[in-house]
């Protein structure tokens, strides 16, 4: 299968693409530069690949949570190339992406993924790593004050950008779970394309009508969707 997967939810922006397995990737910290990087890493994969887009199988994105403008530039890409394409599209969680990428490259279990969403906020998710190797979420990705966050009883690592704000607020409450944390780890396209090829094998993809932003605080985004 070959599936194209964009990442614009963070100041990490990052394109991938899968051929059979094997995921290739373009990855820059570049905040509010999306708009500038996304395509030209999209089509320097493609050329590359030596590949057409109507040679792609599937796409995936990033649908947060996470910047609401650049999750509307992941998500508005997707929705173009998939309404052109004919293609169904699998969206993916930013918090997950976190987790997975995070597992694949250490040995870890359980992550417990914490976004900086400003206004005293974060974006919480625990996610165990499966049998398969893949980032399942337990429980549910909410927005919360990091005092009121709900968490398994399981050690784990802490990832995100949410500890760096809030670590000593999270650490009263997970002292006993987490064994270090970590806040450099942003979601990356090379994870949204090993979950979005998961989700494909599990029939989960969707069409592009259902292909949407998951923003996590409702009202500050019907706000941003009103000014466009």
């Amino acid at each position: 299968m070959k599936l194209l997967a964009v990442e614009t939810a963070t100041d990490a922006c990052s394109a991938a693409l899968t051929i059979n397995g094997v995921i290739h990737e373009r990855y820059a910290l570049a905040s509010k530069e999306h708009t500038q990087l996304i395509l030209p890493m999209v089509d320097e994969l493609m050329k590359a690949a030596g590949l057409q887009p109507s040679d792609l199988d599937g796409l995936a994105f990033g649908c947060g949570p996470g910047s609401f403008t650049g999750v509307r530039i992941a998500t508005g890409i997707m929705q173009g190339m998939a309404l052109g394409l004919d293609l169904q599209v699998m969206p993916v969680s930013t918090l997950a992406a976190i987790a997975q990428d995070y597992f694949d490259q250490h040995d870890a279990t359980v992550a417990y993924v914490a976004m900086d969403a400003r206004m005293g906020e974060i974006f919480w998710g625990v996610y165990q790593r499966d049998a398969d190797g893949f980032a399942q979420l337990l429980g549910s990705e909410v927005v919360t004050p990091p005092e009121l966050i709900e968490y398994p009883d399981l050690p784990g690592v802490g990832l995100g950008t949410g500890w760096g704000v809030y670590a000593q607020v999270l650490l009263e409450q997970l002292s006993e779970q987490i064994s270090h944390y970590e806040i450099d780890p942003l979601p990356r396209a090379r994870a949204i394309a090993s979950l979005g090829m998961r989700g494909f094998a599990r029939q989960q993809a969707v069409s592009v009508e259902r292909a949407m932003p998951v923003y996590l605080r409702n009202k500050v985004a019907k706000k941003e969707v009103e000014r466009c």
